[in-house]
């Protein structure tokens, strides 16, 4: 059975008591029992308090992202040992915002990619296309194109350290949604891609999220479809009640 999880991916929001407070927050709302996996992921400073703010709880505390290199003379950067000597097992790679905003291209994602997982780190890995992509058609060759060139030089025991994440950039932060067959459509072609390199038996263990405006209203709706198995949740996870409306969305 694959592993259902949603993941909060708190962006650049969040001074430490504010990180502090809303953690304390989905603590008090967390229920009994969950049936997924429950992620946060804060900004880089305060990954050492969340981790600690969160022991003895089901919430894992992931990072936003990481270095390709080891350690040396990359001024900002943060090397994969730096996240796990403070708690720190998994990392998302390749979201949106990282490939637009600070141009990494998949040659870097790749690397990134390798160096978490050759540190045995779990990595999410973002895939998706935009506005324009989707119109003209090209959607699938172009998610296609970023898992080939961002994952296909992992083993078959590598992959199984690998996430996917579905976002469609043109949902993102604005309000729209793809629909829950939207999703059920591209996971089930992601997932088809992946059993013609690695086979299906590797394909049917991957775990798939959407990302792209999740919230309590449509989760439950988007988490019914068979392919989707989580929510790589953004705005929606600053709130404590609705963050954890989402988790038990299953």
């Amino acid at each position: 059975m694959r592993n259902k999880i949603v993941a909060g991916n708190w962006k650049m929001n969040c001074d430490l008591p504010m990180t502090q407070d809303l953690i304390s927050k989905i603590k008090r709302e967390l229920p009994g029992t969950l049936d997924c996996e429950l992620m946060i992921a804060p900004s880089h400073p305060f990954l050492y308090a969340a981790f600690n703010g969160s022991l003895d709880t089901p919430i894992e505390v992931v990072a936003q992202n990481v270095s390709q290199h080891e350690k040396g003379a990359y001024t900002g950067e943060v090397s994969i040992d730096m996240l796990q000597s403070v708690g720190v097992k998994s990392v998302i790679i390749g979201h949106s915002e990282r490939r637009d905003e600070f141009h990494e291209t998949d040659h870097d994602l790749a690397a990134k990619t390798k160096a978490a997982i050759d540190k045995g780190m779990r990595v999410i890995f973002c895939c998706g296309e935009h506005l324009e992509q989707r119109q003209g058609g090209s959607h699938f060759t172009t998610v296609t194109a970023q898992i080939e060139k961002g994952l296909f030089h992992l083993s078959n025991k590598e992959l199984k350290q690998v996430v996917l994440a579905y976002e469609p950039v043109w949902a993102i932060g604005t309000g729209e949604t793809a629909s829950p067959q939207q999703a059920q459509e591209m996971h089930a072609h992601l997932r088809s891609f992946i059993a013609d390199k690695y086979g299906d038996k590797v394909a049917q263990q991957l775990s798939i999220l959407y990302g792209g405006s999740v919230k309590p209203d449509n989760a439950v709706e988007i988490f019914a479809q068979p392919d989707v198995d989580g929510g790589l949740v953004g705005g929606a996870s600053l709130d404590a009640s609705s963050f954890i409306a989402i988790a038990k969305s299953f």
